[in-house]
């Protein structure tokens, strides 16, 4: 497997492959790799002749520097389960931050019709920034043709997809279905970091969003909110920070119902200190 840690010579290998028409697909990831990453990298390499796993953990998308520190860095791990799916298609580009940024670790500015406002945008200041400045420049390095994102961070799948978009990338940008464990959490590289009995209550977060789901049929988004966030008032060791049912095109919260529209229903919620997100289609 090869596994550079500097553009200039990750480029030339692209250039080889674009010189033969062959594709590439793309997999940006914070590395702490699991089973939810491995099922994009597959996805991607059953419609390409290569696919390219970024691992970088990102500065200027933490608006938390102790989140920063502590996200899990295993890169000598990661490679070895990359090696479990594919020895030869896969390319790791694991860069420094001075390769990305070049001396100037900050976010560039953006803006994608509102869509960067809403949710994580509202409880994570310059979140979107940072998210729109690496991918932006992981798309010029690694020039893919095809580029994967899972459906749980959906706001940022929207976002890429809005990217590529104002910015005539080149690229198809492919959302991929929530890779979940067998009690239904929702896989994550910070699930690494939760304690064994935060692990235990955490599948209620996922409980949770199905009944919502189940209630959306016949109750206001008003009513489905507030019951669940009553539900997380019993638990002691979750807490809530939003629920919100959103419009999946806008991101905006749903006021009143339409049946010519199409809705998710959005979470964060603290186990601890370790923040956890999730999203279900309701309909």
């Amino acid at each position: 497997m090869k596994i550079f840690h500097n553009k200039s010579e990750l480029s030339h290998l692209i250039d080889d492959f674009k010189a033969n028409n062959s594709t590439i697909g793309f997999v940006p990831t914070m590395g702490a790799l699991h089973d939810g990453h491995l099922s994009l990298v597959e996805k991607g390499l059953s419609e390409n002749a290569i696919v390219v796993v970024s691992i970088f953990v990102n500065p200027t998308q933490f608006d938390n520097q102790e989140d920063l520190v502590k996200y899990p860095r295993t890169l000598e791990t990661d490679v070895k389960l990359l090696k479990t799916v594919s020895n030869d298609k896969i390319v790791v580009y694991a860069p420094t931050v001075e390769d990305i940024y070049e001396g100037k670790v900050q976010s560039q500015s953006f803006k994608f019709d509102g869509l960067e406002n809403e949710m994580e945008g509202a409880f994570r200041d310059g979140h979107f920034d940072g998210v729109g400045t690496i991918v932006k420049r992981l798309f010029e390095i690694v020039r893919p043709n095809r580029a994967y994102f899972g459906e749980k961070d959906f706001q940022q799948l929207q976002i890429i997809k809005k990217l590529v978009e104002l910015y005539h990338i080149p690229v198809e940008v492919i959302g991929c279905p929530i890779h979940r464990a067998e009690d239904g959490l929702a896989m994550s590289s910070r699930n690494t970091r939760l304690t064994a009995d935060h692990r235990i209550a955490a599948p209620f977060i996922y409980k949770t969003l199905n009944s919502a789901k189940t209630k959306f049929g016949t109750k206001s988004a008003k009513k489905v909110t507030e019951w669940v966030e009553k539900q997380f008032s019993k638990q002691p060791l979750l807490e809530l920070e939003y629920f919100i049912i959103a419009d999946t095109e806008t991101l905006k919260p749903v006021k009143r119902k339409s049946t010519k529209k199409t809705y998710r229903a959005f979470i964060a919620v603290y186990a601890g200190d370790i923040r956890l997100i999730d999203n279900i289609a309701l309909n």
